[in-house]
């Protein structure tokens, strides 16, 4: 197959899938808003299902975050823009919503990764990339237990990780806090960086053309727009759903 650089251009599939991911976020949080602020019942929300269907389309936004690394010049300026909106929204939370504070939100994980990655992608470029992928997969899996106290398959093995890595919640970045700790919106670096280079992995095979046409082909040109403005609409989205459903409730309850 001929190798065609998409450098120059945006990938149609890839903004599509993070602009549905970013509406689903969006209406998780709708939810959420709705679910504080009126006497509303929805015990379904706070189950473990609905933690795994969180998971899932969290975990393709930073999936998709990873393949786009491969079509920056500069990830470690982006990695330092998202995380310094990452802090914004640390400071913000504490000041103005401290029960809802944000300590490691997906801002600061994707930041983080981005110039990890801008450090690191020379000596990833030199792993075969299939047995790459394979390795990130491996460890995605491993280390997805991590908050629990747990290192190895969810439900097929594991074994306890010690004590002295919870003691304090310094390491919260990497997955490891104690019983304190509080963050509304949290991402440690274990398990999600490992999904975030699997993402890198397959967006080299995305940059050298080397996926199928759909990858590259326009479905949707309204997700694809809100595609490209994941970051603002992740940055303005809650303080407007959250304020509207606020006043919302003021007039109702009037």
């Amino acid at each position: 197959m001929e190798q065609i650089s998409y450098t120059k251009q945006r990938i149609a599939l890839l903004d599509e899938v993070r602009g549905f991911s970013i509406l689903c976020m969006v209406f998780y949080h709708f939810t959420f808003d709705l679910l504080l602020l009126f006497p509303i019942s929805f015990p379904f929300f706070y189950s473990p299902w609905m933690n795994g269907i969180r998971d899932i389309f969290a975990g393709i936004f930073i999936f998709i975050s990873g393949c786009a690394c491969r079509f920056s010049h500069n990830n470690c300026k982006r990695g330092l823009f998202c995380l310094l909106f990452g802090m914004i929204m640390t400071f913000v939370t504490i000041i103005v919503i401290p029960e809802q504070q944000i300590i490691f939100g997906i801002l600061h994980m994707l930041g983080s990764c981005m110039i990890l990655f801008s450090l690191v992608h020379p000596l990833l470029d030199q792993i075969k990339p299939s047995l790459a992928l394979c390795l990130c997969i491996v460890l995605f899996l491993y280390t997805f237990q991590v908050a629990q106290k747990k290192f190895g398959i969810p439900y097929l093995f594991h074994f306890t990780l010690p004590s002295w890595l919870y003691q304090t919640n310094w390491l919260s970045p990497l997955g490891f806090y104690n019983e304190n700790f509080v963050s509304s919106d949290y991402f440690p670096l274990f398990p999600w960086m490992f999904l975030f280079f699997a993402g890198t992995i397959i967006g080299k095979w995305i940059l050298q053309g080397q996926c199928p046409n759909i990858i590259y082909q326009s479905h949707c040109p309204v997700l694809g727009a809100v595609g490209r403005h994941t970051i603002y609409i992740y940055l303005l989205h809650q303080p407007i759903l959250f304020t509207g459903l606020f006043l919302m409730k003021q007039w109702v309850y009037a």
